[in-house]
């Protein structure tokens, strides 16, 4: 959704902007030199990284009216993608472009706009901040509403020509924001990580360190720093996570939202060139140079010694002993297992109920259960001391706990989930299981046990990027908690949008076909998030589109809910997306699962000949 004006043509119909209107509109003794160098002190101390905020920015009269006309004549669509949850407004860029009707309802938010980029105030972000001059032909804003369960997760915000990013807060003035609510702006520290090939590249911390709370005509802002800028927005808390017991309705957090760009052609300080060498300095540009090298986890591939006769494959004794330890009967049987490659043949995908024995089940189930009860550092570097646990990074990629199998763990005792992770999943036995139920000869395996924490964790959406490969990949879910869209068993069909929906709370495991459109979304703290997800990959489906209440095809191939003892089987294709929705803090616990990677050997002429 493009919320960018560019006005080009001194002989447009923009509207005059006298200096004199605009100045007013801000409150008094903004101007002041000793004011303006105090707000310069402030930001150029300001860490983790230069960010102001500006307390009263606008006369409190006409903010007011803003916020009236906002809810009396803006329609707000709820839309969801891999990285937001929001409800956005239509284009208020371009407001010259309305017609005289549609002008007449939004009097004071041109004012604001125009009072917004006007020269004066323009000119004193720049000072603030040292960002250079600051474009009043191209602006950029939209109003964003959240709403109990909204977010947004990390990015930078780099695309193309912003340089400063802001929010102007309009939230209830005769209901002030508690910070118990959430829906902060949190912002990340970055450091230098040395890659493979000796250079060092900015990577964002998985812990926040500073969160600015929303207050009514309270300014945020940062200068836009590749590789730097890293933030998010806390998730608004329902009331049912406070003890106060303040009615949802107080907690609908209304900003405008938006970017002051380089200054366009014709403008002062143009500067031919400036955009493209932006963009070649955008931290998503350095990230795709070195691919994943830099994150955790890192694979660990595992790789499996070549069968060489029909009798290698076939499930053995010894193998039966060590599958029926873990897993139901019920799908080792030979009827079963080819019922299993049928279907997969038709669907490329399985979806498993009651995987795990119940004996087995039972037992994973109480040390799951006993260790949620543990209250968790909300320090990374806490968490990775005192557990077993590591943290998944870098925030604007994914978050989640993580175990991966232990060096030398054949020797190592083990807990029930170590035995999944370490005895299961590498094994042989159910190597030869998988490829019996699908059908495909196996050369290698990847394998974690993931923990999503409740208000904290996810993963984006993120491509298959190995060229004419395909590769098999389980999850196994064993989330104990209940709510989670799923917890009737009816069929297990895939999940459809309101299911989706189903309380609110996330954590479901989608699939997404790509798409050839790399075009950016460019406006709104959300269109941020959304086009840095787009421009990770060439091919890239829009991810606001699998839960948008306006549109029709919404490109998942395959979902499935957190839920306990369920497996899902799928054989990804090149460019076709993955991500686990961010968990809400409304969930009743953290989402837990085990997945696998695991290589496809590719058939050769004569098999692919002899099976078709």
């Amino acid at each position: 959704m493009k919320r960018q004006a560019e006005h080009m043509e001194e002989g447009s119909k923009k509207r005059a902007r006298p200096e004199q209107e605009a100045s007013r509109y801000f409150r008094d003794g903004l101007f002041d030199e000793d004011v303006r160098q105090q707000y310069t002190k402030n930001y150029a101390e300001s860490k983790p990284y230069k960010h102001g905020v500006i307390s009263n920015l606008i006369t409190p009269s006409l903010l007011f009216s803003v916020r009236t006309e906002v809810q009396a004549s803006l329609s707000f669509t709820p839309k969801e993608t891999d990285i937001y949850k929001i409800h956005q407004s239509g284009d208020l860029a371009n407001l010259d472009g309305l017609d005289d009707s549609s002008l007449a309802r939004l009097p004071s938010l041109l004012k604001l706009r125009d009072a917004l980029y006007s020269p004066s105030f323009r000119s004193y972000l720049a000072s603030v901040t040292a960002s250079g001059p600051l474009s009043g032909r191209k602006t950029d804003m939209a109003i964003n509403v959240y709403t109990p369960g909204s977010h947004l997760l990390c990015h930078d915000d780099v695309i193309g020509s912003r340089r400063v990013s802001y929010i102007l807060y309009l939230t209830d003035p005769e209901k002030p924001w508690k910070a118990e609510w959430g829906g902060a702006l949190r912002l990340y520290p970055t450091a230098n990580v040395k890659g493979p090939d000796g250079e060092e590249t900015k990577q964002p911390s998985p812990d926040f360190t500073v969160s600015i709370p929303p207050a009514f005509n309270q300014l945020s802002f940062f200068a836009v720093q590749p590789g730097e800028s890293f933030h998010d927005v806390e998730e608004v808390y329902s009331n049912t996570d406070d003890e106060n017991g303040d009615g949802d309705e107080a907690r609908v957090r209304m900003a405008i939202s938006g970017w002051y760009h380089i200054p366009q052609e014709g403008e002062v300080g143009y500067v031919e060139g400036l955009e493209e060498k932006l963009a070649e300095k955008s931290s998503l540009t350095q990230l795709q140079g070195k691919g994943d090298a830099l994150d955790l986890p890192a694979a660990h591939v595992g790789n499996y010694e070549p069968e060489v006769s029909e009798d290698e494959q076939e499930l053995s004794e010894q193998d039966l002993d060590l599958l029926l330890q873990y897993m139901a009967p019920t799908y080792l049987t030979p009827d079963t297992l080819e019922e299993l490659s049928e279907l997969f043949a038709e669907e490329s995908s399985l979806r498993l109920e009651t995987f795990l024995s119940e004996k087995f089940a039972k037992k994973l189930r109480d040390h799951v259960e006993r260790d949620e009860r543990l209250v968790l550092p909300s320090s990374t570097g806490e968490i990775e001391r005192r557990f077993d646990w590591k943290v998944a990074r870098p925030p604007h990629k994914h978050r989640f706990l993580f175990q991966q199998p232990r060096d030398g763990s054949s020797a190592l005792s083990k807990n029930p989930l170590q035995e999944v992770l370490e005895k299961l999943l590498p094994s042989t036995a159910f190597k030869k299981w998988l490829s019996l139920a699908t059908g495909l000869e196996l050369n290698s395996y990847n394998v974690l046990a993931r923990r999503f924490r409740r208000g904290c964790d996810y993963t984006l959406a993120t491509p298959y990027e190995q060229e004419g490969q395909v590769r098999l990949e389980i999850t196994l879910g064993v989330t104990p908690t209940l709510g989670w869209g799923d917890d009737e068993g009816d069929e297990a069909a895939q999940l459809d949008g309101d299911k989706r929906e189903a309380g609110g709370i996330g954590g479901y495991e989608v699939y997404m076909a790509g798409d050839d459109d790399d075009s950016a979304s460019e406006g709104s703290e959300a269109g941020a998030a959304e086009s840095s997800t787009k421009k990770s990959t060439k091919a890239k489906a829009d991810p606001a589109v699998y839960n948008s209440k306006d549109e029709g095809d919404d490109g998942v191939l395959f979902s499935m809910p957190a839920g306990w003892n369920t497996a899902s089987i799928v054989l990804r294709d090149q460019g076709v997306l993955k991500f686990v929705k961010y968990v809400s803090r409304a969930a009743k616990g953290d989402r837990w699962d085990f997945t696998g990677e695991f290589g496809v050997t590719a058939m050769d002429d004569d098999d692919e000949s002899s099976s078709s």
